[in-house]
């Protein structure tokens, strides 16, 4: 068993790597950009009650990730890094909780393999590693899970287990102001069908309600009354809309069959999933006898989750994250009972899906379109096989190792051959930047954008460009996200074309964005206007400070 130096050795390097490259990629669209502009327009206007989102009001998500963004741009700087910190914080922080709470139940060696199979399952490490809320609450619904398990699991009447409830639903509070009710709709609900499942009803007496509530009000109810205050449209919009129409409805354009989460899971919990129906086979029959049963409740918690989004209207793949950390509690908890060889035999297929990746890389060329150049996808090869190179290397140290009797080292070895992988696939990425970022576009026209000359995207709202420009940009036709605060600041908006022709034509200078296409319209309505900057999905053009011949174009630069 590792010594304390070696615990924070292997913490240590697990953070290296963790962290390594959120600065070297470009924001991508569109989620990034959001979550990027939204506390930064906090930070700009100091206003850190109402979220806007190119100064519209934006109520979709509660807003703690914001602040602590916000937080770190005030400290640190506007950067990719900072924008990223959030959930690549609270994503190494839900590791290691992991890893000491599977520690505590079940013995140090458990812990460890959970740290290393949470942190390496793929779906975890990619959405640690990109900006969006789903880290966020992933950590707080999963850690109040795991204080309720080592409240539960601590000897009744003790103050330990008092601390751990107690801590358990300040972490549910953090939740609710991660993303919405669901922080603690969802763990409430899987201890009912826990405790009907179980006929385990003493669970609910040891909960200190009262205490636990008045400490989730104080956490939870200031924001929510003081933004109420200040915008009376907030609870329906919030809480209607947002929660009930989104899980009954198509309104968000996201509807996905009910079966749509069973690839994302076999693929999202690489490279691990061969081992996950053995760990879920195996959890009731280890937790057979009385009191709480801890494998049994996160069985239930990974079942209902996985059922409450397949069951939705509203589908997207990182929805099922707050599954992962609970799934490698209980497949670590396999591991270490299974023989060592057995490792060998696990490791032997993702061997050969890292060979595969590196034979098939070359195709990714297909993917190729007039919106992503081939010359992008060419440079995104090396990545791809870089990364099966790098899981073949893993897999094939931890077959060896199995085969030695080494358990502990074979899993650390996949995990490895896992993390290392995916965070190449992700680095890699950044070559198609030029396409689905407006980091590179925004660096040639940033002379241009400059205090008081108006901005206009016409059709369109590229996410990442408000983040790189550091200032909002006054929509044309595009609504999409925003409409809910165009329709209560419509002077903000400008409705069609015309009215932007008009705009257009009174400005002495003026700067708008829009897909190449649109460039069509100005020749159409004669409008003067030059080109300065231009990709395969954007073009931006500026209207010339003196009298141009109708659709004068000169080159790009």
């Amino acid at each position: 068993m590792l010594t304390r130096g070696g615990w924070w050795a292997l913490v240590a390097l697990l953070a290296a790597v963790w962290f390594c490259n959120l600065e070297v990629r470009k924001l991508v669209r569109p989620d990034e950009g959001r979550y990027a502009e939204i506390p930064r327009e906090m930070v700009a206007s100091g206003d850190w009650i109402t979220p806007r989102l190119n100064d519209f009001k934006y109520f979709y998500k509660p807003p703690l990730q914001y602040w602590a963004t916000a937080a770190a741009y005030t400290a640190f700087g506007e950067h990719h890094w900072t924008a990223r910190l959030w959930s690549a914080l609270t994503g190494f922080l839900g590791v290691l909780f992991a890893a000491f709470t599977a520690a505590r139940l079940w013995g140090g060696a458990t812990g460890i393999a959970a740290g290393a199979i949470c942190a390496s399952a793929l779906l975890y490490a990619l959405i640690g590693h990109v900006n969006t809320l789903d880290m966020g609450v992933t950590f707080f619904t999963c850690g109040g899970l795991f204080c309720l398990l080592l409240a539960q699991s601590a000897p009744a009447g003790g103050g330990s287990a008092r601390r751990w409830m107690l801590a358990a639903w300040a972490a549910l509070a953090l939740a609710v102001l991660s993303k919405g009710l669901i922080g603690a709709a969802l763990p409430f609900a899987t201890l009912v069908i826990y405790s009907l499942v179980t006929r385990d009803f003493a669970v609910w007496r040891r909960l200190h309600l009262v205490r636990g509530l008045a400490l989730f009000l104080a956490i939870t109810a200031p924001w929510f009354v003081a933004v109420s205050l200040a915008n009376p449209e907030f609870f329906h919009f919030f809480f209607i809309h947002e929660h009930f129409e989104r899980f009954l409805t198509k309104a968000h354009s996201r509807y996905q069959p009910p079966w749509y989460f069973v690839p994302m899971l076999l693929v999202g919990f690489l490279p691990w999933t061969l081992m996950l129906p053995g760990a879920l086979v195996a959890a009731p029959r280890l937790d057979a006898g009385t009191g709480f049963r801890p494998r049994v409740f996160l069985l239930v918690w990974s079942g209902f989750v996985f059922a409450f989004f397949s069951a939705s209207s509203s589908k997207l793949p990182s929805y099922i994250l707050p599954i992962l950390p609970p799934l490698a509690l209980l497949v670590a908890d396999r591991v270490c009972r299974t023989a060592p060889r057995a490792l060998t035999w696990h490791a032997a297929p993702y061997l050969m899906l890292g060979v595969a990746m590196m034979l098939a890389a070359p195709l990714a060329v297909r993917l190729a379109s007039d919106d992503v150049p081939r010359a992008l996808y060419e440079s995104y090869v090396p990545w791809l096989v870089a990364a099966g190179a790098v899981l073949a290397a893993g897999a094939a140290g931890a077959a060896w190792l199995g085969w030695r009797g080494r358990a502990l080292p074979a899993v650390l070895a996949l995990a490895a051959g896992g993390l290392g992988c995916a965070q190449l696939v992700l680095t890699g990425h950044d070559s198609l930047a030029p396409a689905s970022s407006a980091y590179h576009l925004a660096g040639r026209i940033r002379a241009h954008v400059t205090p008081g000359i108006p901005f206009y995207s016409l059709g369109m709202y590229e996410q990442t460009l408000p983040f790189y420009i550091k200032r909002p940009i006054t929509l044309v036709e595009a609504r999409d996200e925003l409409s809910f605060g165009i329709a209560r600041e419509p002077g903000k908006f400008v409705a069609d074309y015309a009215e932007f022709s008009r705009r257009w034509q009174a400005h002495d200078e003026a700067l708008a964005i829009m897909h190449p296409n649109t460039l069509a319209y100005f020749d159409q309505m004669r409008l003067p206007y030059e080109i300065i900057g231009r990709d395969t999905r954007r073009a931006v053009v500026r209207k010339p400070r003196a009298p141009a011949s109708p659709g004068t174009r000169p080159q790009s630069p």
